[in-house]
């Protein structure tokens, strides 16, 4: 189980998180959390998003229950490290949208002290590792794993499933082209297409 550590750590000390899981699974409210949380304990944050996000603002992280936080949004996972001075925290949402040097970035800010915490979905639409997520996973030091509810029976949901026919990976939407799905229900759904 992971135990929130909002202390300052000494320079060295900086560490991953990882929040991942299907979509409205309340991946982003948890980072906004925790963000809002080491604000209480006056560290400086910085949080970041993709540019590509423009879903509910051009540029604060909006979860799905309106929870906001103001962010910075970025085209490239180098402009990150750039951008990050002097900051204890850094907050990085919809991480999956970011390119393969995400994961590099992210070690180096943590390897000069820097608390990096991420949010993004392990898995796209067809169920398949996402983006830079799987290596985040392997060198953070905390990955939480958060579900959804499935929308067909009511059980844990993991997956993100496609309502819309679009076999573009990046097909940014809401609850008119994704629903969350349990494992079964999931598979059951893509064999019947």
């Amino acid at each position: 189980m992971f135990l929130e550590n909002t202390t300052k750590q000494p320079r060295g000390g900086g560490w991953i998180e990882v929040i991942c899981g299907s979509m409205f699974s309340g991946k982003t409210e948890e980072l906004i959390r925790r963000l809002n949380r080491a604000k209480i304990a006056r560290q400086s944050v910085e949080i970041f998003k993709p540019a590509i996000d423009i879903r509910y603002n051009l540029e604060n992280v909006v979860s799905h229950n309106e929870t906001s936080i103001k962010s910075t949004p970025v085209q490239t996972a180098s402009q990150i490290v750039l951008l990050a001075n002097d900051v204890d925290v850094v907050g990085i949402d919809e991480a999956q949208f970011f390119d393969n040097e995400l994961a590099a970035v992210c070690n180096l800010l943590a390897n000069d002290g820097i608390r990096v915490i991420i949010a993004g979905l392990d898995m796209d639409f067809q169920g398949n590792p996402f983006g830079p997520i799987p290596a985040l996973m392997a060198t953070a030091e905390y990955v939480t794993k958060v579900h959804a509810i499935c929308i067909d029976c009511g059980s844990l949901a993991q997956y993100s499933h496609r309502l819309v026919e679009n076999k573009s990976l990046v097909l940014l939407g809401e609850t008119d082209r994704y629903v969350p799905l349990c494992r079964k229900c999931f598979l059951d759904k893509r064999n019947n297409k």
